[in-house]
């Protein structure tokens, strides 16, 4: 039998690769990811929204060079990532339980390498517009805290979620270098993911639903 949320939750509490409120590193921890936490000077890596953590920890095992935090509000779904995570050891991975437009609140100015955005919430009704991980606000969060040049990376199912990111995208002066394909497995691109697969990607893959993909840089 699986764990429960409660037990989740207090799981959460004793992980030391679980950033979330009650913890002194939470409120201590912006512009000092690599000083309080990693201890290194790598390069900072975040997925967005990252459910139970699969690419943060695909990430961290390719890429032991590199600081991957997974970043979600619901602590059942980090519990998952963070325990993986723990168990192999992965050092270079964290887990921060915070909503999305918080970011700036724990991330310092040009402190942030990559931004990876994998199978969000499409948002699709006309009022949650706002809440899409690609709507200009969220655009104008992560130019703040990446570094001048850095990338960020968008893959989706979602047809309309794509369609609208890409339009929102080619109106912004500041984003430079897009490149995007609505058949990332049948594209020059495949490499780009690394092979990384969520739960929800391959499920999409075998119920034939092409998956959509784009990066693009940000002007300092």
């Amino acid at each position: 039998m699986g764990r429960s949320k409660l037990d989740k939750f207090k799981d959460n509490e004793i992980r030391s690769n679980v950033i979330q409120p009650g913890k002194n590193i939470f409120y201590n921890i912006k512009g000092k990811w690599n000083e309080l936490y990693f201890r290194n000077q790598n390069p900072i890596v975040l997925e967005l929204a990252c459910g139970k953590g699969e690419y943060t920890v695909g990430l961290a095992r390719l890429f032991p060079e590199k600081n991957i935090i997974g970043i979600d509000i619901k602590g059942s779904r980090i519990w998952k990532g963070s325990l993986i995570a723990e168990s192999e050891g992965l050092l270079n991975a964290a887990f921060l339980r915070i909503q999305i437009q918080n970011l700036e609140i724990f991330f310092e100015k040009k402190e942030v390498d990559e931004i990876w955005i994998t199978f969000p919430d499409p948002r699709s009704r006309d009022r949650d517009e706002r809440r899409r991980l690609t709507n200009p606000r969220f655009l104008n969060i992560y130019r703040n805290i990446l570094k001048p040049d850095g990338w960020v990376y968008l893959k989706t199912d979602n047809s309309s979620l794509f369609n609208y990111s890409l339009d929102v995208l080619k109106d912004q002066s500041f984003v430079k270098n897009l490149h995007y394909t609505c058949h990332l497995y049948e594209s020059s691109y495949l490499n780009d993911h690394f092979g990384i697969q969520t739960t929800y990607e391959k499920r999409f893959l075998e119920e034939k639903i092409g998956i959509k993909y784009l990066k693009f840089q940000m002007k300092g």
